[in-house]
Parts: C-alpha cells; sequence; structure tokens
C-alpha cells in the first residue's frame, strides 16, 4: 500500500514536482544570435517580482551549456553572487545519492522490496534488508524504484541563482544575456547546371543547429557570417562531442532574411520569429538565384618536382566558376558552406558533384571542383635532368593531354615549379600566376592529343 511519501517521491523522479526550483517569471522578449563555431548568444528579458534589501533570483530554461563567465544581468539593483547549477535529476544520480539510506522497489506482479541501498552501478542493485541480509539485483527490468525525495542539489532544468540586492519591492524586468555552445548554423546551396553548362540557378538554405540543452520560443533570430575569434578554452562546461544589400526582386522572392554588414562580418536578421527546439536541425531558404552565368573549365594541377622519366597518369579536375556580382544576377555575401551540383540528362535532375566554399563577399568569383574528368586525361613525364654546375641545374617535362572526347577542349595546365626557376622554352605560351607557379591554356582537339613541353633552369 503506498503511503504518503512513497508518492511524494514516486512524482519527484517522474519530474512533476518543478515548483521547488523554478521562481515564477514572465518572458518578455527572447532573441537569439548564432555564430559559425559552436557559439549562441542569447539575451533573454524577464519580468520578476523583487524583495527589498537582499533576496534571491532564479532563472530556470537557461541553456545546459552556458558559459557562467559570460552572463550579464541588468536591473535596478545589484548582483552579489551567482551560482549555476547544472547537477541534473536522473535515475542514476539518484540513486547514488541514496547509497546507505532506504528506498523501496515494487516489481510488475506488486511485490515490494524494501532496505538500504548498498551499492548501485550499471543497473545493478546491493540491497541490506532490515531483518538482516542482502538481495542482489543483476537487473532492474522488472521493477521500479520508489524513494522519500529529492535529494539536495539536484534540479529538474539548469538555473542560474542570484542573491541581489535591490532598493525596493515590485515587479521589474531583468535583462539576461550569456554565451553558450551547442549552437552552430551552415550554409548549404544547390545549383543546377543547365544543357549547354553556361548557366545556372542557385538557392540557398541555412542549417541552425541547437543542442544546447534548452528551447528558445518566438525567438528573435540573428545569424552571424565570419570568423570570430574565441578563446579554446572559453567553456569549461562545454559539451562533448557592411554595406547593406538590398535585395533585387527579380532575383529573390520573399526573401526571410534581412543582411547587413555588421563590424567585419555580415548579419542575418530573420523578418519574423523562430521557434528553437533542442536537439534539432532548422532549415529556413536564404535566397534564390536564377540565370546566373557560369563556365565549366578543365584543370590540371602538376606537382613540380618528379624523378626523371617518371610517367604519371593524373586526373583532370572539371570547375565550375561563376561571379558573385549584382550583374550576374547575385552580389551578396555568401557564408561558408557546401554546393551540391545538379543537372537534367534530359528526364531527371542528376547530381553531378559537390564542393565547399568559404565565406565569399561580393563581386569574388567562386570556382567549384564538381569531380574529374572521365575522357580528358594528363600523363606527364620529366624528360631532362641535367646538372650544368654545382649552382646550375636544367629539367624538361612533357604533359600530354588526351582529349578522348568527340569535342574540342581547353585544359588549363598549372605548373608549381618551385623557386629560383628561369623558364628556358615552352611550346605554348605561359602566365605567370605567382612565384613559383605558372599556368598554360592547352587546346586539345576532339579525339587527339596535346603534348606542351617545359624546359626549365634553376639558379641557386
Amino acid at each position: 500500500m503506498f503511503n504518503k511519501s512513497f508518492l511524494i517521491g514516486l512524482l519527484t523522479i517522474c519530474g512533476l514536482s518543478f515548483s521547488l526550483f523554478a521562481q515564477q517569471s514572465e518572458q518578455k522578449s527572447l532573441a537569439v544570435t548564432v555564430y559559425n563555431n559552436n557559439l549562441g548568444v542569447v539575451k533573454d528579458l524577464r519580468s520578476f517580482y523583487v524583495n527589498s534589501g537582499k533576496s534571491v533570483i532564479k532563472v530556470t530554461d537557461v541553456a545546459q551549456f552556458i558559459d557562467p563567465t559570460s552572463v550579464h544581468i541588468k536591473f535596478d539593483g545589484q548582483v552579489m553572487e551567482q551560482n549555476y547549477q547544472y547537477d541534473l535529476v536522473s535515475m542514476d544520480k539518484i540513486l547514488q545519492k541514496y547509497i546507505d539510506k532506504k528506498i523501496q522497489l515494487i516489481g510488475k506482479n506488486g511485490e515490494f522490496i524494501e532496505g538500504i541501498l548498498l551499492s548501485s552501478a550499471a543497473g545493478q542493485l546491493v540491497l541490506q534488508k532490515d531483518e538482516g541480509g542482502l538481495i542482489m539485483l543483476p537487473s532492474l527490468s522488472e521493477y521500479r524504484i520508489s524513494v522519500g525525495s529529492l535529494p539536495d542539489g539536484l534540479i529538474t532544468r539548469p538555473t542560474l541563482v542570484w542573491l541581489v540586492e535591490s532598493k525596493s519591492s515590485g515587479k521589474q524586468d531583468v535583462e539576461i544575456s550569456y554565451q553558450t555552445s551547442g549552437m552552430n548554423w551552415h550554409a548549404e546551396y544547390v545549383a543546377v547546371l543547365n544543357e549547354d553548362d553556361t548557366k545556372l540557378d542557385l538557392n540557398s538554405w541555412v542549417s541552425i543547429e541547437n543542442i544546447s540543452g534548452t528551447s528558445y520560443n518566438n525567438a528573435t533570430l540573428k545569424l552571424v557570417a565570419g570568423d570570430v575569434n574565441l578563446v579554446q578554452d572559453r567553456n569549461k562546461f562545454q559539451y562533448d562531442q557592411y554595406q547593406r544589400y538590398d535585395v533585387m526582386k527579380s532575383v529573390v522572392s520573399e526573401q526571410q532574411f534581412a543582411e547587413e554588414q555588421f563590424f567585419e562580418y555580415h548579419i542575418y536578421n530573420l523578418q519574423r520569429p523562430a521557434t528553437l527546439l533542442n536537439s534539432e536541425t532548422k532549415q529556413i531558404s536564404l535566397f534564390e538565384a536564377s540565370g546566373v552565368k557560369a563556365t565549366k573549365k578543365f584543370l590540371y594541377r602538376s606537382g613540380g618536382w618528379s624523378y626523371y622519366g617518371d610517367n604519371q597518369n593524373k586526373k583532370v579536375a572539371v570547375i565550375v566558376e561563376f561571379e558573385n556580382k549584382e550583374a550576374n544576377n547575385l552580389g551578396l555575401p555568401m557564408p561558408k558552406g557546401k554546393v551540391r551540383v545538379y543537372k537534367s540528362d534530359g528526364k531527371a535532375i542528376e547530381f553531378i558533384g559537390e564542393d565547399l566554399i568559404d565565406h565569399t563577399p561580393k563581386d569574388e568569383t567562386l570556382k567549384l571542383k564538381i569531380g574529374d574528368a572521365f575522357d580528358i586525361l594528363a600523363e606527364e613525364i620529366q624528360t631532362e635532368n641535367n646538372k650544368i654546375s654545382d649552382r646550375v641545374y636544367e629539367q624538361a617535362f612533357e604533359i600530354t593531354i588526351k582529349n578522348r572526347k568527340k569535342e574540342n577542349v581547353v585544359v588549363e595546365v598549372e605548373k608549381n615549379l618551385g623557386f629560383y626557376w628561369n623558364i628556358i622554352s615552352t611550346s605554348i605560351d605561359y602566365k605567370k600566376k605567382d612565384a613559383s607557379t605558372i599556368t598554360f591554356q592547352v587546346p586539345a582537339s576532339a579525339e587527339s592529343e596535346t603534348v606542351l613541353k617545359i624546359k626549365v633552369r634553376y639558379t641557386y
């Protein structure tokens, strides 16, 4: 037969007795700013009844992975002390607190076992009976457990506890802000190439991840794009594991985010309230653009030094390139993320490759590696390696572009020469890209081969 203390204990374990730890408050507004690097900033405005003199304010529903050192509170008074309580209720923690104390077990058929808990580990219990002797339970699957009350120190939700001093009693607004880990966001893009690979349609989504340990209901949501510097040990409670841009209506319809320059970053303001549930990934459309001019290119990168006579068959990359300019139906800051590229085969849209982009400002060119060409190959050999003197060497290379396609192509060859080089001769004109790299535009007719010859002198 259940007694009163047993019933109270059962309700406590079930998590129904919240009033012991929650302080009644009215949430007046909530704003969440999410960054790209496991960081969220929460601004919470609540109304509390505050007593004059010294009193305690308890705030529940804060993030479980809050950084307590980042908390800022603003109200008509003074905060004298802050405590962050995060030892949350669980069956294992309750049982550990009840070692050497009496507990009760109720079996599926109503049998009742009572005794002093001596051990609790890995779902196994050892009890000492009142009349002497031990009861050892290798499994708890057949039993429910009852204890007298919730042990001291355990709480149902993460709680900020402030010791405050106020000059007057009454309701007043308390503004709370803090940083938390367990929040992140990233952009994802989908590009669809047209039939002749000259244009693409591009749309972008943002994915917002919340595993901070609490939910944020009807919050003002902002996303910050940029590389914000964080000290690595910022959060010891960390979980395991501009120029304003006016959207062109012809490009983007029903834009959900308003973007603006913020410090040296870009900030995206969602134009409606949003709810971020705990352990949820939310996706929201960022923009859509159509008719973006694009170019398909073939690129072979040569790694410089190689052994004499070494025959290297290497892949030729397929690159899709486009300009992030207003004249090209874009011209907006593009947060870093993954770009998935599709193309129609005449019957359905098929996936052809993907690449990652970094934070890219407007008026920059984006280059996406889609994959490697099937019908275009590069074969490279070193044909000479001569020592002219102790400080002078000469090397010669041949790079053969094999085009097995039924159409003419141009392959950009990027050759890394290292340092202290001087070109003696080449069979095709080159451009100097930087101190160690030169590039060639190598034409290859349909179903034919083109040989690029390079001779280099190194002086040390």
